[in-house]
């Protein structure tokens, strides 16, 4: 298993593990997302490889905020439930604060639904603080 840059080619991949997150995006959209985050400088996505399958992805980017410094976020994380516990996942939160060190920035954010107390755990195992509760707010347009 190796951690690389995710590719186009990995839109069915990482399309199949959002659903095990419980979000449902096909492989064209999955593409299409990509694509456009392929092409913003601020923004990566890595995969863990196995012999013949990806076993999970990350996704980070900068947010530049008027109220606070730069910081670099996770926009989701998911391992292959047949793949989880074996070290994986920290190995792509590593990796993630790898290119925010590279990228300047000094902290690494990231939000978890409230009813994900196992991840929760996780981020806290491997080092991550909870500072902060909050709402999310959503206006379909």
């Amino acid at each position: 298993m190796f951690i690389r840059k995710a590719e186009l080619s990995d839109a069915a991949h990482l399309s199949a593990l959002s659903e095990q997150l419980g979000y449902t995006v096909t492989p064209e959209d999955m593409a299409a997302r990509l694509d456009k985050i392929f092409n913003e400088a601020d923004h990566a996505v890595f995969v863990m490889e196995t012999e013949n399958s990806v076993a999970g992805w990350v996704h980070i980017h900068g947010r530049h905020l008027l109220e606070s410094p730069a910081f670099a976020e996770i926009g989701g994380l998911v391992v292959d439930s047949a793949h989880r516990r074996k070290g994986i996942g920290e190995k792509l939160m590593r990796q993630c604060e790898q290119w925010a060190r590279e990228k300047g920035y000094a902290a690494v954010r990231l939000r978890s639904s409230d009813q994900r107390k196992e991840a929760h755990e996780f981020y806290k195992r491997i080092g991550y603080d909870n500072v902060k509760a909050q709402q999310v707010f959503h206006l379909k347009l």
